[in-house]
Formats: structure tokens, sequence, C-alpha cells
């Protein structure tokens, strides 16, 4: 198992070394000053109401992007129809933008939020980000979530497979499985809840659904494994609106800390799949971390599979997300 994991690591830096032209010619924004790349651009977060009762409450709840080891942000304009509070949710610690108003006669409620985002390319398995799990973490990541399990159909998929010990080999190894057993796919319907049974059965779907069986496999198997989601920004442009989200997972190890792994990506660039077990481009900004959210301040409605669209309530019910309109648009600095 050494000698796999030396033949591997030679076959990554040698992709890295074969990729790095590729990287080079899209990074139009520079570098950090520990020379890893990065990008700064402004996103614009967006969205409307439409067709709600007039004089209804309207409450509403939107992700905040944080400021972490792999990004800055900075809060540029808000626009709300009200004063907003901001809270963080005690689990994941996510920060969370309030605010609930009266609907208007016209019913519509358009708000929106601007920031400036410095993101940076993850490098995750350099060795620089080692150190201690806290004990919440560990219980935390180590859990499951209602469509997460850590038993059931899906450890049947690993039968007959030697799982290595060490952490980063053993994550491989899963990665690997997910990618042979999932196909990237959004023409049938089904996708995008991350729900594992399912997935294990139609062997479909797209990153949700991707990195729940990952993560699921992960906390089975001992190794503490976080969801993270935000939204990608295309390499090749500068400007443009954004369709929709992206999610990734990061596994924790001793050595390495945490440790990122992209696999609908890599299934859907193959020849990038050694880059995604262990780095992330700066090609995306993160809005929140895991599953089974609990609002600040609680919410009605049940807990949020995941987070990072706006959440309403009206008149104390959730809010059909077809009458919520989403406009999501990005522009690099220069």
């Amino acid at each position: 198992m050494r000698d796999e994991s030396i033949n591997r690591l030679l076959v990554g830096v040698l992709f890295i070394l074969s990729f790095a032209p590729a990287v080079a010619a899209v990074e139009k924004d520079g570098q950090r000053s520990d020379g890893n790349p990065m990008r700064k651009f402004q996103f614009e977060y967006q969205a409307a109401l439409a067709d709600v009762p007039a004089g209804a409450k309207v409450r509403v709840w939107l992700p905040v992007p944080p400021t972490n080891e792999h990004q800055t942000v900075e809060l540029i304009k808000q626009e709300l129809p009200t004063k907003a509070q901001t809270g963080t949710d005690p689990v994941y610690r996510n920060k969370i933008l309030y605010f609930e108003t009266e609907a208007p006669a016209s019913g519509k409620i358009p708000f929106g939020v601007t920031y400036l985002v410095e993101r940076q390319e993850v490098r995750g398995l350099d060795g620089k980000a080692g150190g201690r799990l806290s004990a919440t973490d560990r219980r935390v990541f180590l859990s499951p979530n209602k469509k997460v399990p850590l038993s059931g159909k899906q450890l049947d998929l690993l039968q007959g497979i030697d799982l290595p010990r060490t952490t980063v080999d053993l994550a491989r190894v899963l990665y690997d499985r997910v990618d042979a057993h999932v196909k990237y796919d959004k023409s049938r319907p089904g996708y995008g809840n991350g729900d594992v049974n399912w997935v294990c059965d139609s062997r479909f779907g797209n990153c949700t659904d991707f990195h729940s069986l990952f993560i699921s496999w992960a906390r089975a198997k001992g190794v503490p494994t976080r969801f993270e989601i935000g939204f990608p920004l295309p390499p090749e442009k500068t400007e443009g609106k954004i369709a929709g989200y992206h999610c990734w997972a990061l596994f924790y190890d001793k050595m390495n800390g945490w440790v990122p792994v992209d696999i609908s990506e890599a299934d859907k660039h193959p020849t990038l799949k050694e880059y995604y077990f262990g780095n992330l481009t700066k090609d995306r900004v993160a809005f929140t971390t895991g599953r089974d959210l609990e609002l600040v301040p609680p919410q009605n409605g049940p807990p949020l599979n995941y987070f990072v669209y706006p959440y309403v309530e009206v008149d104390g019910k959730p809010w059909p997300k077809r009458n919520t309109e989403l406009m999501f648009s990005f522009s690099d600095m220069r």
C-alpha cells in the first residue's frame, strides 16, 4: 500500500506540473503573497419574491459567505426592504442574514446583497494545514444526516474492496469508488437532494449526490467529513450570470488538516481527476457548511437539507421556490 501511495503521489505531481500552464493561462488576477493563485471578484446575490399576498408576514433568511482560510469576504452593499439582523447557527457556525417585512399590494419583494470576494486556490495535501480537530467538530462531522445515513445499502458497494488504514489513502479509494459508481447527469429528474439511498440506486446526479455518498462512506469509516456549498465561477470568463450552486466535500486528516475533494468536477472533466483529489481551483465562493440546518432565528419549517438559496416563510409556512426568482452574477476586479 505504501508503494501505491508513493506512485499516486508521483503521478499527481507530474499531472499538476503538466496542468500548471493551463491554470496560468486563465490567471488574470495574480497570486497571493504565499504564491497561491487567487481570484478577486464582486459577487451579486439577488432574488425577488412574486405573488405574495398583500399584508402577509414575510420572513427571509439569506446565507452569508464567510471569511476563512480559503477566502476573504467584504460586504459592499445591501438592498433590503427593511433592516436586517445577522446571526450564527450554533452547530456549523454559518452566518445568516435575516429580515422580516409585510408584503406590499404589488406582491413583489426584491432584495439583494453584494460582496467583494478574494478566493484562493486550495492545496490540501501540502501538509501546511494540519492540526487538532475539536471534540465538538469531530462529533458533528462524524454524525449522520437525514439523507446521509452511515449504515445501510451504500456500504454494500464497498464489499470486496481493500480499504487502507491511512486517512488519505482511504479517502482516495472512496473518491475513486464514488466516481466509478455515479455519473454526472442532470437530464433526468430526482437529482440534487443529496439522498444517499437514492444515488446508490440511480447511479447519477449532481454535485450534491456525489459528495453525499462520499461523506456517508468516509464518516462510516471514522473519517470526519464536511459538506460545503457555494457558487462556481467560470474560469474562462471575467463577468456574467451564474446559473446555480456548486458543492464539494472536505475530509479531515491529522497531518494535512481539511482536505478537499470535488468528485463531480472530476467526473465531468476526467483529465482533472488527479487535481480534484486534494485541491480546489480559485473559481468559486463558499457560502455555508453542513446539512439539516436550523436557522437563526429559528424557522417554522423543518431543518434545511442545505442552505445556499434564500429560505422564505410567508405567514409561518415555507414559501414555494417556484415563486422566488434567483439572480446571481459576478465580475472580476482588475
